[in-house]
């Protein structure tokens, strides 16, 4: 079960490779049939309901890709999972715990309010790169070129998202050391 769901997110994470270097060989409607199959699996995989809507949603990106032949809406895909994970980010912000706090509690269930608070800003962060993620990639999925569309959501938005990752890990060992000193 742990190869199958690796298997799944590796295809999900070179999906835009995937696609890129599909579209020179195949009409976007049979990479539309890539796209459908690689939603559902990890749908099943996950059977987690954000990824069950994520899925219907990727399933009318298919639709329009076949019926069209078109390959605007398999390039729509990375908009459409940033959206996923701003609604997912930005609800636990309204609904707490925050989607951060939640992760957090994981590592350590009592959370002093401080690092509460902190938890929701970082969760603000995260909402504000979903949105600018999404905004550069639905720009590189209607003005850029395929290889564009590619090295920006294959590559460089996956990047972006380590450095944030890393940037609050790093900032949160320096005030966890800090407040432990301080």
């Amino acid at each position: 079960m742990r190869l199958r769901t690796a298997l799944v997110w590796l295809v999900t994470l070179l999906y835009p490779v995937i696609i890129y270097l599909g579209l020179g060989r195949f009409e976007p409607r049979w990479m539309a049939l890539f796209l459908l199959a690689m939603v559902l699996a990890r749908a099943i995989i996950s059977r987690d309901v954000v990824w069950l809507g994520a899925a219907v949603g990727a399933l009318l990106l298919v639709i329009v890709s076949i019926l069209g032949n078109q390959s605007l809406p398999l390039k729509l895909y990375p908009v459409l999972v940033s959206g996923v994970m701003l609604a997912v980010f930005g609800l636990s912000l309204r609904h707490p715990p925050s989607a951060i706090e939640r992760i957090a509690r994981l590592h350590d269930p009592q959370l002093p309010p401080e690092a509460v608070a902190y938890t929701r800003k970082v969760t603000e962060v995260w909402c504000l790169f979903f949105i600018a993620n999404g905004c550069v990639s639905l720009a590189t999925a209607m003005w850029g070129s395929d290889r564009v569309w590619a090295i920006y959501n294959g590559l460089i938005s996956y990047v972006l998202m380590g450095i944030l990752f890393v940037g609050e890990w790093l900032m949160r060992k320096r005030m966890r050391a800090r407040n432990q000193h301080g």
